[in-house]
């Protein structure tokens, strides 16, 4: 084998491996890459198979998110006094358009009797309920334990009510079959999703590098990684460490895959650079690694702290989400440091097939497309960065619109589901709430008082249900509209607010609809806590990272304008184009951690390489030759981050969706408009002065 290398003298000599005085040193230096590969081969072939194992410890309970000081939690734990174990309601509803017939109510009849032997089923199951405003509805109300697997034991009572007589609708609805449909809806995560972020990143990989081999690579880091983090993710779920649930399982693949390409990105071409002036492919990688380590190591960095900021949440599922985005993130870094490096090495050259990078040819990373825009932004930094913040300032104003206060349960799924239907069906024969009240724990002595004063605009009825059990009664609450709808947790609202006045009751309410007001109280004391906290850390990142302070303000500035008018634009195609009914509170926190950390990102590439180049030269030389020769790559990674997020659409959830649309958009935005021309264009014009209190600040380089 041949090896180029540069002399001063000599020029280009080729030297050859085989040479007595070098051999020994070659060799080794073959040793640690392939030692490397092999072990992340193994590693991959041991963790791979975890990957799609995460859906066995995923928790999708709506109350297991909630915390234990939520009014609904300590409803929850003292109604278990009076049942031998925790319940959720499944709710069987039946309509025929011209009455139900007798062999109807004898089919369901028979069918509740063998839905009552079913495993997970709490038996009695109710009798046939007809509807109180027509006879062309009835129900079966199913109790089912909530502490197994409520989905598994739903979908099987829908299975127990196939072959109903013909003309005769059933559907199975409730708390249990919402899940079920939730364990359905996130099913695409372990294939689908996969694989249309895969074809994404390889597709725009190729776009860029014009090499079949190098994407492949790229993929397999990108795959090893995600390997390692379900690994781990499984292990600490598994034995009850951390939590787990469909959203953050989601999320795990699309930030693993978006922050492992876009690290490999950086490294490939800093790689890619080298090999131009470096005859050593091993020489080169050194060089790439002292340019690149600094900004991946930062952006990771800054990425993990921002989503550990989660776990000052009151909200489980939004606690839970911080540690295993920090797992992925960080195993996204371990291989894109390890893994990837050693297969560029041993591969060299060859990995940019058919557009190999020659020894001394010219560098087109500071010329082309971006070596012009750099011009632009240098001719007329002030008026450029006047006009973007004027052009983002648009989006803003449409921020005032976003709906974010909740959405009722049957809006989360984009797909028609039978829980959603039947909840409809239900609704037009019988009280909203009928099959999954509303539930008052109250001092026996003050029961009949509790039952009268929770009846409140919005109530159907309200009864004491026996036994007393410690000196507790129980008061179910029957709510007029569908106990996942606004209106009823408007009411449960209401409902609070009267029995907690009646003087020595020591009133808790609980229940599905309580559940979903905690929810709702906590998603919002969440957001209002942890984006300032958010801020402040990545704030300290950045000044540790630019030796700077008023860089970083900068910084963190433009990323917060881009996020503001990202939500702006989101919330005029939300209510406009795709018809939205509102959004979760916490979609504008996820959003935000996202799009805040992942921004900063970009512009932690661009100024390490602006600091790198001003320390040789000078802020305003420095500025546009690290952003010419990070336009590009800068560029890609955010084409393949909003990409992998778009995949996110492909889950038939409101949530995700939204997510999806928010992080794809704002990534875009950041990329095309903050990174490329407002933060560049706003150095130009602040000079060595946003370097301030280091020393660059006071003389460039050059004049010192």
């Amino acid at each position: 084998m041949v090896e180029i290398k540069l002399t001063r003298e000599r020029g280009c000599q080729e030297v050859s491996d085989d040479d007595p005085g070098a051999r020994r040193p070659r060799r080794l230096r073959w040793l640690l890459p392939a030692v490397l590969a092999v072990l992340w081969l193994a590693l991959g072939a041991l963790a791979g198979p975890f990957a799609g194992k995460l859906g066995d410890v995923v928790q999708n309970a709506s109350s297991a998110f909630l915390p234990r000081s939520a009014e609904a939690t300590q409803a929850q734990a003292q109604a278990q006094a009076f049942v031998d174990r925790e319940v959720l309601p499944a709710v069987v509803v039946a309509e025929r358009s011209t009455g139900i017939t007798a062999a109807d109510r004898e089919f369901l009849a028979e069918r509740s009797a063998r839905i009552a032997r079913l495993p997970g089923v709490e038996a009695p199951v109710s009798p046939v309920i007809p509807a109180p405003r027509d006879d062309r509805a009835v129900q079966v109300v199913v109790g089912i334990d909530a502490t197994g697997n409520p989905g598994d034991v739903a979908t099987r009572v829908r299975e127990a009510l196939e072959d109903a007589p013909w003309g005769l609708t059933v559907l199975v609805t409730g708390p249990a079959a919402q899940i079920a449909d939730l364990v359905v809806a996130f099913g695409g995560i372990d294939g689908v999703l996969l694989l249309v972020a895969g074809a994404v990143v390889a597709l725009i990989l190729v776009v860029v590098y014009r090499s079949p081999l190098l994407p492949l690579l790229v993929l397999m880091s990108a795959v090893f990684a995600l390997g390692l983090a379900s690994l781990t993710v499984y292990l600490l779920a598994d034995n009850g460490i951390i939590d787990l649930n469909g959203q953050s399982q989601g999320i795990l693949s699309i930030l693993v895959f978006g922050a492992a390409t876009d690290y490999a990105l950086l490294l490939v071409s800093r790689f890619r650079e080298q090999l131009r002036d470096t005859g050593s492919r091993f020489d080169a990688m050194r060089a790439a690694l002292r340019g690149t380590v600094e900004p991946i190591v930062a952006s990771a960095a800054t990425v993990i702290l921002g989503v550990l900021c989660l776990l000052f949440s009151e909200l489980n599922s939004n606690k839970a989400l911080g540690p295993v985005a920090a797992i992925g993130i960080a195993s996204a870094l371990v291989a894109s440091l390890t893994f990837l490096p050693a297969v560029l090495v041993l591969f060299g050259r060859v990995i940019f097939w058919p557009r190999v990078p020659a020894l001394g040819s010219a560098h087109p990373e500071a010329a082309g497309v971006w070596g012009k825009v750099a011009e632009f932004v240098g001719r007329s930094p002030r008026a450029i960065w006047i006009g973007v913040v004027l052009v983002l300032a648009v989006g803003v104003a449409f921020l005032p619109q976003l709906k974010a206060a909740g959405t009722s349960q049957s809006d989360v799924f984009l797909d028609r589901v039978d829980s959603v239907t039947g909840q409809q069906v239900l609704e037009r024969h019988f009280p909203g709430g009928t099959g999954a009240p509303t539930v008052v724990l109250a001092n026996a002595g003050a029961s009949a008082a509790v039952r009268s004063a929770a009846v409140v605009a919005g109530v159907e009825r309200a009864t004491v249900v026996p036994p007393v059990v410690g000196g507790r009664s129980r008061v179910e609450v029957v709510l007029r509209d569908a106990p996942d709808s606004t209106a009823a947790v408007e009411t449960v609202q209401r409902v609070r607010d009267a029995v907690h006045a009646v003087p020595g009751a020591d009133a808790v309410v609980g229940g599905p609809t309580a559940v979903q007001l905690d929810t709702r109280i906590a998603a919002e004391h969440d957001r209002d806590l942890i984006i300032p906290i958010v801020l402040v850390v990545i704030f300290l990142v950045l000044a540790l990272l630019l030796r700077a302070l008023l860089a970083p303000l900068l910084l963190i500035a433009t990323v917060v304008l881009s996020f503001a008018a990202t939500m702006g634009l989101s919330a005029v195609v939300f209510n406009s184009v795709f018809g939205f009914p509102g959004a979760d509170p916490v979609v504008p926190l996820f959003g935000f951690v996202f799009l805040v950390a992942l921004g900063v990102d970009y512009n932690i590439f661009l100024m390490t390489r602006v600091r790198e180049e001003t320390r040789r030269s000078s802020t305003r030389a420095g500025t546009l030759r690290g952003l010419a020769v990070t336009g590009g790559v800068i560029t890609s990674a955010g084409v393949v981050l909003a990409a992998t997020f778009a995949a996110l659409a492909v889950i038939p959830v409101l949530f995700l969706a939204q997510l999806a649309f928010i992080v794809a958009v704002g990534v875009l935005i950041d990329t095309l408009l903050v990174r490329t021309l407002l933060v560049p264009a706003l150095t130009l014009d602040i000079g060595r002065r946003v370097w301030w209190p280091s020393a660059l600040s006071r003389a460039d380089p050059i004049e010192r």
